[in-house]
């Protein structure tokens, strides 16, 4: 897999990059990233991105020239090439999933207005966005979905389990979780983790999972089945 940002700020992607667990994966070479300064190929001698938009309106739109040009030079046959837009199909698990099959990923990191359709006409394959809000340039978006679809990159994460039996990854928001000590302040960790019993831990972890899911996101369950399960477990455990 590998990652290509087209950027006014690759200085932005650079600092995140070489950190924590995506920056050791990049030095691993599980996968690799890198990012291209849109400047580098503008044609005008002041290295200008940018221009009014036709018919009008505020602000400024990313000119096609540089664009084209970049994305000619760096994708190939199987790159997948993104644009971070606000227009753009939501960004979720079950999408990072789907990424993370993908050998070759162009992001489009936008400023100002946007960018000129001609681009999008020409070139992406898909716009996304992080959530209905706008932000000032698109290098944060680039970087959630670096980091989103990276972790799910096998050898990326500590243990591949990491990513199995957490929030969103089976439309359930994760159950709660204890460490060390035992007891802190006299809060108690529940007694079922500390049975020793892997088959009730497993099955309170899932009413758990339910119950949370229930309370802050109700519009993730859609099936009656994951309701009726809750119900027996709830005799069990609540």
């Amino acid at each position: 897999m590998t990652f290509d940002v087209i950027t006014l700020f690759p200085e932005l992607i650079d600092v995140y990059t070489k950190n924590g667990i995506i920056g050791r994966a990049i030095d691993n070479n599980t996968f690799n990233l890198k990012y291209v300064n849109l400047r580098e190929y503008s044609e005008d001698k002041h290295k200008k991105v940018d221009d009014y938009p036709y018919g009008g309106g505020p602000g400024m739109l990313l000119k096609p020239e540089p664009m084209f040009n970049a994305l000619n030079a760096i994708k190939r046959d199987n790159s997948y090439i993104i644009y971070l837009s606000p227009k753009g199909n939501l960004f979720t698990q079950k999408k990072a999933k789907e990424l993370s099959a993908k050998e070759h990923i162009i992001l489009i990191a936008g400023h100002y207005e946007g960018i000129d359709q001609r681009i999008i006409d020409k070139y992406v394959d898909e716009e996304i966005s992080m959530g209905d809000y706008v932000m000032t340039s698109g290098e944060l978006p680039a970087l959630m979905i670096i980091d989103a679809v990276g972790r799910l990159i096998p050898g990326v994460l500590g243990s591949d389990e990491s990513s199995i039996e957490e929030s969103h990854s089976n439309n359930l928001l994760e159950y709660p979780q204890y460490t060390r000590p035992e007891s802190y302040k006299n809060i108690k960790v529940p007694d079922i983790l500390l049975s020793g019993h892997h088959k009730k831990i497993k099955e309170w972890r899932r009413f758990k999972a339910i119950e949370v899911t229930l309370d802050r996101r109700p519009d993730l369950i859609k099936d009656e089945k994951i309701i009726e399960e809750y119900n027996k477990l709830k005799k069990i455990y609540k």
